[in-house]
């Protein structure tokens, strides 16, 4: 069964079929069809397009072939076009003539754009309320494990931080992407439903009703944008790809922290693999994988950008393409983000690493610097008489805060006791980063 094909002379080429039809993948759409379709037929009703009789006909026929999708007794499979053909062909099947009166004073193209409308809320909603999960994990973890660590710039000790402010600082990074689902949710919350192919119908039917049956805010206000609209998916996928970013920047430090040459966290065996040949190997490939997957979610943005670049108004076959790439980042991002979960979850901290790579690194540095300040002396000048400092101390061994008052007064005069609890790096922390964690 096909939904068109009145006016043409010739069947369709066999490879012209193959290549036109989504039914492959846009048959996750199956429950948002019969969703848009059981609205439609309320309003229907409502209008007076249909008999009550034939309302709950195909009503009842709609539910049945939910039913049966889910349990397993109706497949989803065959020789359709897209899952609308395959909705409808099914219902005709079941109830007979009737089934064909469900297209009734709706477009493809209208019906396609609310499946995907109530499709782009349903998962930018859970997939927000993942990045909510994901913060509450990070904060618990952060809270578990307030200790010092260095603080980096340039992937070179600079600042020492806690364990906690540094991962917090992701916390703040999922709180502004959860924000922007939700933005992205409320603008894209309009129903297109009743645009028909691109100007409407003449039949009288209520938009309101199917808005409404449907838990959109509103009608779309313009019938041609309401069927060529795609900003959503845009928007959500730019969300995506800024979730993935931070993901990615995520993985990367649980990368470099679970090396042997860091050795600040352990990832759990859980969440890592082995090598085939090297039997010591245990590599963080849950969080590589992630950090990898980055590129297949901005890839699927920038395909959706070229599609519609160049797209005059309203529907046009190329809009086909806009299922497939935002499929598979919502899958790709649903699972990145519930893997990155149980890592942070099941993470084990090193703390006493951390703390040994503080005191090797100099991070008391600036607090010298600003000690000088305190007393008088000029920050250009204290800037250069702290390098100097730094290279006795390579030079001899020793960390800063080991210096005795007289190797200290050879680079400045103004040196005293007080130097020693102002470097000190808890008293950095309580003056500093401390009073400002939450």
């Amino acid at each position: 069964m096909k939904l068109w094909g009145g006016r043409f002379r010739k069947s369709e080429n066999k490879l012209m079929e193959e290549f036109n039809q989504s039914f492959g993948y846009d048959n996750v759409l199956y429950k948002k069809d019969i969703e848009g379709s059981l609205a439609h037929v309320y309003m229907q009703v409502k209008c007076g397009l249909l008999t009550e009789e034939e309302g709950k006909a195909i009503t009842d026929g709609l539910v049945g072939i939910l039913e049966d999708i889910e349990s397993g007794k109706l497949p989803l499979e065959g020789n359709y076009e897209d899952i609308h053909t395959f909705t409808e062909a099914n219902l005709i099947e079941r109830i007979g003539e009737t089934g064909k009166k469900l297209h009734t004073a709706r477009s493809r193209n209208d019906q396609v754009a609310v499946d995907m409308r109530l499709y782009a809320k349903e998962k930018g909603s859970e997939i927000a309320d993942l990045t909510a999960m994901l913060k509450d994990t990070i904060k618990a973890k952060a809270d578990e494990n307030p200790c010092i660590m260095p603080g980096y710039t340039h992937l070179q000790r600079a600042q020492v931080v806690t364990f906690k402010h540094h991962l917090m600082a992701y916390h703040s990074m999922f709180s502004r992407d959860e924000k922007r689902l939700r933005n992205a949710l409320e603008i894209l919350d309009e129903c297109p439903l009743g645009c028909g192919a691109l100007a409407g119908t003449t039949h009288d039917i209520n938009r309101e009703i199917t808005s409404e049956k449907l838990g959109f805010k509103k009608p779309v206000d313009n019938f041609m944008d309401g069927v060529s609209d795609r900003d959503y998916l845009l928007e959500l996928m730019s969300d995506f790809s800024i979730i993935m970013m931070h993901l990615s920047r995520l993985s990367e430090e649980l990368i470099l922290w679970s090396s042997q040459e860091f050795k600040f966290v352990e990832i759990d065996d859980l969440y890592s693999t082995g090598s085939s040949i090297m039997p010591q190997k245990k590599n963080p490939d849950g969080a590589e994988l992630i950090r990898g997957k980055t590129g297949r979610v901005y890839g699927n943005l920038f395909s959706l950008f070229t599609v519609m670049k160049g797209i005059p108004l309203a529907y046009n076959k190329d809009m086909q393409e806009d299922k497939e790439g935002f499929f598979d980042s919502v899958r790709t991002l649903e699972m990145c983000l519930e893997i990155m979960a149980r890592m942070i979850e099941t993470l084990k901290v090193r703390d006493d690493n951390m703390k040994k790579a503080v005191k090797g690194g100099f991070l008391n540095a600036t607090e010298v610097a600003d000690y000088l300040v305190k007393k008088g002396t000029a920050f250009r000048d204290a800037h250069g008489i702290v390098g100097n400092i730094v290279i006795y101390c390579e030079d001899h061994n020793k960390a800063i805060e080991e210096l005795t008052l007289e190797e200290l007064s050879q680079f400045s005069d103004v040196f005293d006791e007080e130097i020693y609890d102002f470097i000190d790096y808890e008293n950095i922390l309580n003056k500093g980063i401390k009073k400002n964690l939450k």
